[in-house]
């Protein structure tokens, strides 16, 4: 039962067993570090007593079960800024965050008007679509974002506000653990138009203003960052040196302020490489060098230079992409960079399209309106899948390998999120935190690479709601492997197996199996 929120990559007891030593200043400690082979459990990570199937979306934006997370200690210590309250059986969210007490609505229509945005609509006609938010507490400014066509990617570690990132996804918000610490967050370059720090206490300034740097890497041509601070407002002798020591930092990289007021200041940053050129020789932080890729995400270190822009980009003086949602199907100007053509990635979209009706069809005795939310695409390739689902009410995490980590751009460009991952290790989230896993050609590829195929099947439990579903798309050896462990693996509250139709992205035999884990509480098994 310890062990029934157990994060391998992340566990603070993992690193003090191995003796690491992390530099806690610059956040070491909150980044992942892996178990050994032979340190991995080799068991199922059981729910918490008296755990329930989850609320289900919309409801659940405003309540979950208490029994799910039993921590309660958020709501005592954040009692007075409205993040969450516990209500009998359950927790209940207002709204309310460090920053705005009279709800995250309010503060995101405030940000629209101090942005001029036409009709105080922050997603400006669909310009506005992909937003970070750093240190985003129970994200509830990505919650109140949804209904305005925005999808933030809300960002937190695993801190002494333990559990904000399980509370955001049993939620149903789009959320993930990570940390602003030595290494680049696992996304490409120009991945957001808006990146968003409320109260997130970073040290900006720290290592030649580093973390800076990293969100300049992520925004595109002309993003914004938000940012709400003492800094920005207080007008006491250390508030205004840091403010003073930012603004100068910020200028030298070339960024503006577009709006202040009251406690909040929006920079925004280029359009072009113009002013990175007209700065005067040896002024810090430099240009990165040419060899360096910006794509480059995966164990890659944070680096304290600024990167430019491609040559066409500069040349255009924006990224391309067309408002939301047409962004979502039209062929995105990166995909040159990645040798893909329009006509292909088109027919994707198309062959996403049927297979996702495929699916549901398969499924349809047992699924209902509202049991799927949370969703990830374990090898996303362009985003067809995610694409297929836009008509249902789920958001994806979509999971680029570090292999083709290159594609993950052209999610970002569609207007969708996701992150790069390496399947021989455990994915950065809570258990139970995803209703469907799709894993095409996962174990395929991970087998080639002499990885462990039961470590990856413990590992999707671990991340699957009870009551949630799997679809595995793999070739026939693997599916008959795969078979075997199901009854261990408690996945067999429903089955289907299926040959499904060859197109044109089936790589041979191919086989859909669909699988549904039960809700369990007693006894353990070890596979």
């Amino acid at each position: 039962m310890k062990y029934s929120e157990l994060i391998p990559c992340l566990d603070r007891n993992l690193i003090y067993q191995l003796k690491l030593k992390p530099n806690l200043t610059v956040m070491e400690h909150y980044e992942r570090h892996c178990p050994p082979p032979e340190r991995r459990y080799n068991c199922l990570i059981p729910p918490p007593k008296g755990y329930k199937i989850p609320i289900r979306w919309p409801v659940s934006r405003d309540e979950v079960w208490k029994a799910n997370i039993p921590h309660t200690h958020l709501a005592q210590e954040k009692s007075d800024q409205h993040w969450m309250v516990v209500d009998g059986e359950k927790i209940k969210f207002p709204g309310g965050g460090t920053h705005f007490h009279y709800g995250a609505d309010k503060y995101i229509v405030g940000l629209a008007q101090m942005l001029k945005f036409p009709g105080d609509k922050l997603n400006n006609g669909g310009h506005i679509r992909n937003v970070l938010d750093v240190g985003c507490g129970v994200a509830s400014f990505g919650a109140y974002l949804l209904h305005h066509d925005i999808i933030a990617m809300s960002l937190a570690p695993n801190d002494v506000h333990e559990n904000q990132i399980q509370f955001a996804l049993e939620r149903g918000i789009p959320s993930t653990l990570g940390v602003l610490g030595t290494k680049r967050l696992p996304y490409p370059s120009r991945s957001f138009e808006l990146a968003h720090c409320s109260r997130c206490r970073i040290d900006w300034l720290q290592r030649d203003g580093i973390l800076l740097l990293e969100l300049d890497r992520l925004l595109g041509p002309g993003g914004y960052f938000a940012y709400s601070s003492p800094e920005a407002y207080e007008q006491d002798p250390e508030n205004r040196k840091i403010w003073n020591a930012m603004y100068s930092l910020l200028k030298r990289m070339c960024w503006k302020v577009v709006a202040k007021r009251g406690q909040t200041v929006i920079w925004s940053k280029p359009l072009s490489n113009s002013c990175y050129l007209k700065r005067d020789p040896g002024t810090l932080p430099p240009l990165c060098n040419s060899s360096d890729d910006p794509d480059a995400s995966w164990n890659v270190s944070m680096k304290a230079c600024i990167t430019p822009y491609s040559a066409r980009m500069h040349k255009e003086r924006w990224s391309g992409l067309l408002p939301w949602p047409q962004r979502l199907t039209a062929a995105p100007p990166r995909l040159e960079e990645i040798g893909v053509s329009s006509e292909e990635f088109h027919e994707d979209t198309k062959i996403w399209h049927f297979r996702v009706i495929e699916y549901w069809k398969q499924m349809k005795s047992v699924i209902q309106k509202n049991s799927i939310r949370n969703v990830m695409d374990m090898n996303s390739n362009l985003g067809g899948f995610a694409t297929a689902l836009k008509d249902k009410d789920v958001w994806v995490m979509n999971v680029a390998s570090v292999k083709m980590s290159a594609r993950l751009k052209i999610i970002y460009d569609r207007g969708l999120i996701g992150t790069v991952h390496d399947w021989c290790e455990a994915f950065s989230t809570y258990p139970r935190t995803y209703d469907l896993l799709h894993a095409w050609a996962v174990f395929s590829e991970i087998k080639e690479r002499s990885c462990s195929l039961e470590d990856l099947l413990i590992e999707m439990d671990r991340i699957l709601r009870p009551d949630g579903f799997v679809i595995i798309r793999d070739k026939h050896s693997v599916i008959n492997y795969i078979q075997k462990f199901i009854t261990a693996l408690r996945w067999d509250g429903w089955l289907s197996e299926v040959e499904p139709r060859t197109d044109a992205l089936s790589g041979g035999e191919e086989r859909v199996l669909i699988a549904r884990k039960k809700l369990w509480t007693d006894g353990f098994m070890t596979m």
